[in-house]
């Protein structure tokens, strides 16, 4: 594979998932290149039984010469992809332009159907049944531990998040942090976050922390799978710098999400970024198959057997 330009960057993540698809992958430059010398390169790369595949990656005009070539090749059996599609097929997330010249986005990401609500109600009361079944025990020990480690604050820790709509409720979660941690100005948690006790670590690595919103999904507030909810004061930054991001609130919050199982903890909105082009991607591919498979990578990270 060849991915030919610079127009999005593939993280580390991304890189070490895609070498696992592809033996060889070739990285090109072609802003500001000589046609020429980029036409040497693919030529180099192509040769003997390399790969077949190229991405166009570049938003930078394209010289005759070089779509003839390209023109050529595609008559050899060389197969051309864009990266927008790139990302959607191979990575499973929407690509979000800097340029801000796409507005698609804003007919491809609808709210759910009649009947995707139905089936995703389904999902929700039927998975809370059996969340709850197996999952008190736990709940209890974890009620234990929050207070043996940190005994001056409450059990559940609430909070207002934006939801359906654009619109704030009350979630509610286990406290993971000590009392307090979140006056002054907001800040995302991070890795060795030092607000956190040693059992609210281990919640959060493990999800542990998000069971009590299992009432929030009652209530009809959330679902169990969905764009995790934010606080007001992030989405309000986020939506000056991210294009599209009050996209995902077409769409019910949930406890789990394809962005939580697909990238990790972000501390940073281009962290932010990353994430919402998950989020757009569920929601503009949504099905039953998808659902369903969030459950059960989210049910492997829980368990550890699966997890960023």
């Amino acid at each position: 594979m060849i991915i030919l330009g610079e127009k999005y960057i593939l993280t580390e993540l991304e890189r070490k998932r895609l070498a696992k698809k592809f033996s060889k992958i070739e990285y090109i430059k072609y802003r500001n290149g000589d046609v020429e010398e980029i036409i040497g390169k693919i030529e180099k790369a192509l040769d003997g039984n390399g790969p077949k595949l190229i991405v166009l990656n570049t938003k930078a005009p394209t010289p005759n010469r070089l779509i003839a070539y390209l023109t050529n090749l595609e008559l050899k059996g060389v197969s051309f992809v864009s990266i927008e599609h790139f990302l959607e097929s191979y990575l499973h997330k929407c690509f979000i332009s800097e340029d801000r010249t796409d507005l698609t986005y804003l007919e491809n990401i609808k709210p759910y159907t009649p009947w995707q609500y139905f089936q995703k109600r389904a999902v929700d009361f039927f998975g809370i049944f059996w969340l709850f079944f197996f999952s008190w025990p736990f709940m209890l020990y974890s009620a234990y531990r929050i207070k043996k480690e940190s005994p001056d604050g409450p059990i559940f820790f609430k909070q207002k998040r934006v939801g359906f709509g654009g619109k704030e409720f009350e979630c509610i979660k286990f406290r993971s942090m000590v009392p307090d941690a979140e006056k002054g100005t907001p800040k995302f948690a991070s890795k060795d976050d030092p607000r956190i006790f040693e059992w609210g670590a281990v919640m959060r690595k493990t999800r542990l922390d998000e069971l009590p919103q299992m009432w929030n999904i009652l209530k009809g507030e959330m679902h169990l799978i969905g764009p995790r909810p934010e606080r007001k004061y992030w989405t309000d930054q986020f939506e000056k710098i991210i294009p599209y991001y009050n996209e995902r609130h077409l769409v019910k919050p949930g406890v789990t999400g394809w962005a939580q199982v697909m990238y990790p903890y972000g501390s940073h909105h281009e962290d932010a970024k990353q994430k919402l082009m998950y989020d757009l991607y569920y929601i503009k591919y949504w099905n039953i198959i998808l659902e369903l498979k969030i459950v059960w990578m989210t049910a492997m990270t829980v368990i550890g057997k699966k997890g960023i």
